[in-house]
């Protein structure tokens, strides 16, 4: 008969509660700390947190501005405002080179502006002062001066409009490389071989030696006539 030993059978060790105990507590110390910073995040102002913000400053109401009336200025009894005007001097007539003859420009109207200057709007033969051109020649000449009719050099004249269909934009210093029939101050704007009929298709304007205008635009008229082919325009600053 066989025989069999017997073993003893092996203990099995049970795991002590106190490690599972310690696993539930933090577990729960994890939450309660996600919760806590949770709160502190979307609640700042939270008596749970120990650094809170700043408050911010309290908003205070200004005084509302209201304006002063000023009084308004008026005149003694009995004053008006008067408008003065000072006229521009006469043109004296352009001396030719031929002898023994000449030319007599048509009196213009004076054109008036509000500003410094006046302009005086004179039509003659451009014979007067390119004889060799004859009536082959159409262009806008003068000269500018002060009150006393004295010369006032370097002050900008510009031609502007069309003509013919073209546009025409030129300008030139008074006195800068002068004609002697139009003195030391005068100036010159060439326009064409050929005289033409336009009406107030071009205009002219005055400044000085800074760029303020002087005048406002002064429209004027051109002639296909041989006696009326140079436009010649006076200036005169009043002021």
């Amino acid at each position: 008969m066989d025989t069999y030993a017997l073993r003893p059978e092996p203990k099995v060790k049970r795991k002590s509660p106190v490690w599972n105990i310690l696993t539930v507590l933090v577990l729960l110390s994890i939450c309660g700390a996600v919760y806590y910073f949770y709160t502190i995040f979307t609640h700042p102002n939270s008596p749970l947190n120990p650094f809170p913000p700043a408050p911010l400053p309290t908003a205070f109401k200004t005084a509302t501005f209201t304006p002063t009336a000023f009084p308004t200025a008026t005149l003694p009894s009995g004053l008006q405002p008067v408008a003065t005007r000072t006229k521009a001097p006469t043109w004296t007539p352009l001396s030719t080179n031929t002898p023994k003859s000449t030319k007599v420009l048509e009196t213009g109207t004076i054109t008036s502006t509000p500003m410094p200057a006046t302009a005086e709007i004179l039509y003659g033969p451009s014979t007067s002062v390119h004889p060799d051109a004859g009536c082959k020649w159409m262009g806008v000449g003068g000269k500018v001066v002060n009150a006393e009719g004295a010369p006032l050099a370097f002050q900008t004249v510009q031609l502007r409009g069309t003509l013919n269909g073209k546009a025409v934009n030129s300008i030139i210093l008074s006195g800068h490389d002068p004609l002697p029939a139009y003195g030391s101050s005068g100036f010159e704007f060439y326009l064409g071989a050929t005289p033409l009929d336009t009406k107030q298709q071009l205009w002219i304007m005055l400044f000085d030696n800074s760029g303020i205008p002087l005048t406002d635009k002064i429209y004027f008229d051109t002639f296909s006539d041989c006696k009326k082919n140079l436009v010649m325009i006076v200036f005169t600053k009043n002021r």
